[in-house]
């Protein structure tokens, strides 16, 4: 298991690597450049400039995050080839720099969705939240929330750009059910798997979140089910899956303990965001509220030894890095992705790491 943590860069961070490279068993950077649209190719000049940035503080680049998957592709316009070809050399650059994973999603118009982006928990640290009752029925609404509540900080899949004239996306997409976006998924992945192939570059896709249909948009990596047909419709190991743990679990009939087995097992997991989420009146039949938790069992509805457990004991040797810090400690930033939650996070992770690696997979599921 490769440890490692997402840092946005220096135009658009307040946390610098030396910080980052000082947190233990911390090895690498989970890297992107946000500037760059999607459909246009990411020059190697830049991917270059960002890993000695990298290397410079002690850490590998080896995983991208958000090598964002253009509308166009989506929807299936007639620029789609065009995009998936400037895709296709945005591979072989990170790859010719010594990137081995990317992680993308296949989501329609929001990348995520969040209802709160400074819940306040008992202790008073700040968090993210999904309360349905509090989520606007105009999408345009929750845009202006979440631009109000990031500050000056773009947050990943609210590119304020991109989702300027949001009611023309929601147009452009009203013809796109499930069986089409899973079609242009496939012919997407069809298309740059030889190139992942070629160049060693392992895909992994990001399960929905919520893993659930919002704002009438169709949801196809959304369960057990789902990530079976991602696998077997395109059957290369270089097809795989980020699994995010929260994301997974924001829909309580998914099993995330026997999908992290299953698909593990698989060896179709590259990526993991290791979190955990507390549901909200789990007692309501068919509530789904939750929020972002601190990463230990016990402040959570997953239990994270369990998870790593599964992880372990199948070899799991991808890469994994803590999700959705809160605010603590007057810490102020992009909301989830604070320095010292996360890095709490991964003390956490390390320790229960070492000691599946010296006392052996003793876990057992429903203990």
């Amino acid at each position: 298991m490769q440890l490692s943590f997402r840092w946005y860069g220096p135009e658009s961070e307040k946390i610098t690597l030396e910080q980052i490279a000082q947190i233990p068993g911390c090895k690498g950077i989970v890297g992107t450049l946000f500037d760059i649209p999607a459909g246009e190719v990411w020059p190697r000049e830049r991917i270059h400039a960002l890993r000695e940035q990298v290397e410079a503080a002690g850490l590998k680049l080896e995983c991208i995050e958000s090598v964002n998957v253009s509308d166009d592709i989506k929807i299936g316009l007639p620029t789609r080839d065009a995009h998936i070809e400037a895709y296709k050399q945005t591979i072989e650059n990170l790859a010719a720099e010594g990137i081995k994973c990317i992680c993308y999603n296949f989501m329609p118009v929001f990348d995520w969705v969040k209802s709160d982006l400074d819940y306040t928990l008992p202790d008073g640290s700040k968090t993210l939240a999904f309360v349905k009752a509090n989520i606007p029925d105009d999408p345009q609404e929750i845009i202006d929330r979440v631009a109000d509540g990031s500050g000056d900080l773009t947050l990943p899949g609210w590119e304020p750009e991109r989702l300027a004239q949001v009611r023309a996306l929601l147009d452009a997409y009203k013809d796109v059910d499930e069986d089409m976006l899973r079609e242009n998924l496939v012919y997407f992945l069809e298309a740059i798997m030889p190139t992942c192939e070629k160049c060693d570059v392992k895909m992994a896709i990001h399960p929905d979140d919520p893993p659930y249909s919002i704002f009438g948009l169709p949801r196809i990596c959304k369960n057990r089910e789902d990530l079976d047909w991602l696998c077997n419709v395109v059957d290369t190991p270089y097809n795989g899956i980020t699994l995010c743990c929260g994301s997974i679990a924001e829909d309580p009939a998914n099993n995330v303990y026997d999908i992290l087995d299953e698909f593990s097992a698989r060896g179709r997991i590259h990526f993991v965001h290791m979190r955990n989420i507390k549901y909200i009146s789990p007692e309501v039949a068919g509530n789904k509220d939750f929020y972002e938790a601190p990463h230990p069992s016990e402040y959570g509805s997953l239990d994270l030894v369990r998870m790593m457990s599964v992880l372990h004991k199948n070899g799991f040797d991808g890469y994994m890095r803590p999700d959705h810090g809160r605010m603590i400690w007057g810490e102020t930033g992009r909301p989830g992705y604070g320095l010292y939650d996360r890095a709490l996070g991964i003390a956490y992770i390390n320790g229960v790491w070492e000691a599946l690696d010296k006392t052996g997979d003793v876990f057992k599921a429903g203990e």
